[in-house]
């Protein structure tokens, strides 16, 4: 067994000691935190201090990566007492992190794929949230069965999070992991989303299999295919399939559009790197907007925000529409040497920031059509005028794009941030046109 698998094995067996909250007391699960923190603050060498120390340890001869993983789950632990998280949130995220990163550490023992290690990870954290959470529902008298969807729902969601940030991040960031995802699963547990079994097992099949797919493809990497899971999951369950479908409509179209003459892409200077595959920042850059859509949607639903759920729908579709017409146009329209920068309309170089073609903005308009028009069938409500709107946000915000890429792009703005702000003007028209022609939600 290799040093790096003990580590694992010590930190997931010390995980394990959060169960002291729910089956004792938290005054007891602070006893045994201060013993851990004081442990390893004495310990300063020897066998004991090889097996717990991370690499940035050796410096000052202290165990950090203990302490503030420790400190972590103390700031957890206060808010499961002081505040109102569930005790059940705070158990099944410390154990997730542990075994999490156990999972992972015996799957390197067998290969070095980073897409299995992955794996291993999701899978060995996503088992141990949920063992976490039904024995904390045991021990406090809740019902365990009928708390299976949603533990299984919360399980899966953390999972996916920390693999991201552990894939973006450095292997001693794991108590900004810890934070992260005990916050979002705190969230959604508040959200109180209704779901059953097979529905959740239905989800997390469809989503894990479209992900792996955008992978094999090499329409995304291993951060950008994390980040589309747990977007993709977290619209299905917050906001249905018919949001679903729109979403993975910009995934799929904008995805495989990157490959659209890519040789001719990078013959110019202007493909994507990575041959194309899209990492977090850009899926996160594009769709970030629609998430914030599908969580004020399912809080508006909740009754935690005054506003229609139906306008969140038209912001959500608006930011998509935004993003399918920014995509295509750059894609298609960047394999066409007379581009024109839109604030001047002078000619400028293929892959200028605001440079635009005829075609783009044609490719770009259609973009915007797909959307509307799956909208448009999947949901009533949606009606022509509806889907006129839709269209005309994501015209709107493909505008901003450019116009933000022609005047702040590389001086004030990436490219991401650009992404971003476009996606969200898409998501305000959208919303406003909806209130000035539909009425107000």
């Amino acid at each position: 067994m290799t040093a790096p698998v003990r580590r694992a094995g010590v930190f997931a067996a010390l995980c394990t000691l959060s169960l002291v909250v729910p089956l004792f007391d938290p005054r007891v699960g602070a006893v045994v935190a201060g013993a851990v923190l004081l442990g390893a603050y004495v310990i300063t060498g020897g066998p004991l201090f090889e097996l717990l120390a991370y690499p940035g340890d050796y410096e000052d001869s202290r165990l950090y990566g203990l302490i503030t993983f420790v400190l972590a789950g103390v700031a957890l632990g206060l808010m499961a007492t002081a505040a109102s998280m569930p005790v059940s949130i705070f158990v099944g995220t410390i154990l997730l992190v542990g075994y999490g990163n156990l999972g992972e550490q015996l799957v390197r023992l067998r290969t070095d794929r980073d897409v299995v290690r992955v794996v291993g990870f999701c899978l060995a954290a996503t088992t141990a949230a949920i063992a976490g959470q039904l024995v904390t529902h045991s021990l406090t008298g809740d019902a365990v069965a009928s708390a299976l969807p949603i533990v299984v729902f919360l399980a899966a969601s953390g999972a996916f999070l920390a693999a991201l940030l552990r894939d973006v991040l450095l292997r001693s960031d794991d108590p900004i992991v810890v934070l992260s995802v005990g916050l979002l699963l705190w969230l959604l547990a508040e959200l109180e989303p209704t779901l059953g079994t097979g529905e959740i097992a239905i989800a997390l099949g469809i989503t894990v299999a479209l992900g792996y797919a955008s992978y094999a493809l090499e329409t995304a990497s291993i951060a950008g295919m994390l980040t589309g899971v747990l977007l993709a999951l977290l619209t299905i369950v917050l906001g249905g399939y018919g949001w679903f479908a729109v979403l993975i409509s910009f995934f799929a179209i904008g995805g495989l559009s990157t490959k659209f003459r890519y040789d001719r892409k990078a013959e110019l200077g202007v493909a994507e790197d990575n041959d194309g595959a899209r990492g977090s920042g850009n899926v996160l850059g594009n769709a970030a907007v629609a998430l914030i859509a599908v969580l004020g949607y399912a809080a508006s639903d909740a009754g935690f925000l005054p506003r229609d759920p139906e306008l969140f729908l038209f912001a959500f579709a608006g930011s998509i529409a935004t993003a399918m017409s920014d995509t295509l146009s750059s894609e298609i329209g960047s394999v066409f040497e007379t581009p024109r920068l839109i604030t001047t309309l002078e000619p400028v170089d293929p892959g200028t920031d605001g440079g635009v073609t005829w075609q783009g903005e044609l490719a770009g308009i259609g973009g915007a059509v797909v959307v509307a028009a799956i909208a448009y069938g999947l949901f009533p409500q949606v009606e022509a005028i509806g889907a006129a709107i839709i269209v005309a946000a994501g015209i709107v915000g493909m505008t901003v794009d450019s116009l933000l890429g022609a005047t702040l792009e590389g001086s004030l703005l990436g490219n991401q941030g650009v992404n971003f702000l476009a996606t969200l003007s898409g998501a305000i028209v959208s919303a406003l046109f909806v209130l000035s022609f539909l009425g107000p939600s």
